[in-house]
């Protein structure tokens, strides 16, 4: 009876060694990779819509547009005009969906009177990043609110010509200012300029504050979003200088493709984006 009980613990020694040595696999949220969709993904739907299909994709972030219309019995559209409670309202429903709003954009206010208001609603709002592609006078007055009110200002690039198009442009315009200031890295824009997703990743190391995430069909300026991992953004690759970076933030899905009827298309994105993230070592 002893020397049975001797090799019982004897193998459950080993067992619980092999299973301390062999952790399991990453995943986005062990990686404290935050993802959601961009509600422009959904804008034929109202942002309670929007928050509705996060949740059905098992997702509990999100990042809201302005424009959209709210939704859910209240008027109007997601603005940082909206009274105090209507945001109340938005606030409370995100708290009973288990979604969190991380961030809102792009927008361009044109004055600092309407840069001041955007914080302050911000802030209220609980998000980390307001996404934007500022004019670059605007910069040094938003550097000062960015450190004020601890939001991130998260620079977009849209296609070639516009202003930050380049990881280059847009540290040129960063230069100097507070390190709440960075990027929202648009990996598809990149490619449709002509740029590498991966190599603009590298030159942004410790700057991007999150990311439009998607996919393309081909190299073109006119490419459509198609699932992530079947064309040419390289997601393989850009999950790997992620993960090296020891990036963390948020993944915005940003899919405009088939806007009434694009879950499916999501559902496999997430799928091959976690088989990717699965894969790293």
């Amino acid at each position: 009876m002893r020397s049975l009980s001797v090799g019982v613990i004897f193998w459950l020694a080993i067992a619980g060694l092999f299973s301390c040595t062999t952790p399991s696999p990453p995943t986005a949220r062990s990686l404290g990779w935050d993802v959601g969709p961009q509600a422009y993904t959904f804008r034929n739907f109202t942002f309670f819509e929007a928050v509705d299909k996060a949740k059905a994709l098992g997702l509990h972030d999100i990042e809201a547009y302005p424009g959209q219309w709210i939704g859910g019995g209240l008027e109007g559209k997601m603005s940082y005009s909206m009274d105090r409670a209507t945001r109340q309202q938005i606030l409370d429903y995100l708290i009973k969906q288990d979604v969190k709003m991380l961030s809102y954009g792009v927008i361009v206010p044109d004055s600092q009177a309407q840069w001041d208001s955007l914080f302050v609603w911000a802030k209220a709002m609980g998000l980390e990043n307001i996404v934007s592609e500022p004019l670059p006078d605007q910069l040094s007055y938003i550097s000062d609110l960015c450190d004020k009110y601890a939001i991130n200002l998260a620079i977009h690039n849209h296609l070639s010509p516009s202003p930050y198009w380049s990881p280059d442009t847009l540290l040129a315009a960063m230069e100097g200012k507070s390190p709440r200031i960075g990027s929202c890295a648009d990996v598809g824009h990149w490619k449709r300029s002509g740029l590498d997703p991966v190599a603009c990743l590298k030159k942004l190391e410790g700057h991007i504050k999150e990311l439009h995430f998607k996919d393309i069909a081909s190299a073109s300026s006119e490419a459509k979003d198609t699932v992530w991992g079947t064309s040419v953004c390289g997601l393989d690759g850009m999950v790997r200088e992620l993960y090296r970076q020891r990036f963390q933030g948020l993944f915005a899905i940003e899919y405009e493709a088939d806007p009434q009827n694009n879950v499916p298309q999501i559902q496999q994105s997430l799928t091959n984006f976690e088989q990717a993230i699965s894969a790293l070592k």
